[in-house]
């Protein structure tokens, strides 16, 4: 069977590592298709879901809030800082994150704090829209 190594790495630790049939991810100007023997590539990919096709016909969800994408024609390296598994996303907890973004969007005093409130709010809504295609699974 033909497979491609894939690796996807947060800050803190290595969240996937193993062998893959095809992975679909969150690429800056639209979804991105890999399959083993893609052309090299380096890219950075935004917030979303990263979707692994296992060699076994399994599939693999990962939240990343944005990072860098390395396409090697044998090894896909995804690397975030923030990178979550997607059994472990917490609907709740994101729920109430984004209640907290949005009201620090409302009391912006700053264009840097409008911004960051603005970007934190964004990766939020990507985390729960990961995780509602997650739970149809």
């Amino acid at each position: 069977m033909n497979t491609i190594h894939v690796d996807v790495v947060s800050a803190e630790e290595s969240i996937y590592s193993g062998e893959a049939r095809f992975v679909a991810l969150p690429g800056e100007s639209g979804e991105l298709g890999i399959y083993p023997r893609h052309t090299p590539l380096i890219t950075r990919i935004k917030a979303g879901s990263v979707r692994i096709e296992k060699a076994d016909g399994g599939e693999e969800f990962v939240f990343v809030a944005g990072g860098i994408l390395e396409v090697q024609p044998d090894c896909v390296t995804v690397l975030s800082d923030t990178a979550i598994r997607g059994k472990d996303l917490d609907e709740e907890k994101a729920n109430a994150a984004k209640a907290l973004a949005e009201e620090a969007l409302k009391n912006a005093k700053s264009e840097i704090d409008l911004a960051r409130a603005t970007s934190e709010l964004a990766v939020l809504a990507a985390q729960l829209s990961a995780l509602r295609k997650y739970r149809k699974k």
